[in-house]
């Protein structure tokens, strides 16, 4: 075993456009990757663990096979991008739970950039 193998499949690399750019994933590709990512996230959930990244050796001891399944359908920013993503959903979750304990209400509409001719 090498300094830089890894036990994990690789994707391949992607296939290169004739400007030399990577060409994205097809509908197909995709739909694997996210059959793995919710298989991955849904032992996660059964073995109540929020964090894979954090709890990376708890992750791998419960949900190994599901976790190689994600790993090789996805490319692996995609990985990292949903796993913490996820840590990201919970503590805004857990946010909102708490400021609606608090007596917060929600407010109409919809939070973002002002359009043109509006106050910040």
């Amino acid at each position: 075993m090498g300094l830089f193998s890894s036990s994990a499949p690789s994707l391949p690399p992607p296939k290169i456009s004739s400007d030399g750019a990577p060409i994205a994933p097809d509908r197909t590709q995709r739909a694997k990757c996210w059959e793995g990512r919710d298989g991955y996230f849904e032992c996660l959930n059964k073995n109540k663990i929020i964090d894979s990244i954090g709890q990376k050796d708890k992750a791998e001891k419960e949900c190994a096979s599901e976790g190689k399944a994600f790993e090789a359908n996805c490319a692996s920013s995609w990985v990292t991008y949903f796993k913490k993503r996820r840590v990201m959903e919970y503590q805004k979750f857990q946010t909102m739970e708490k400021l609606r304990a608090e007596g917060a209400q929600e407010m109409p509409g919809e939070v973002g950039p002002g359009g043109p001719g509006q106050k910040p």
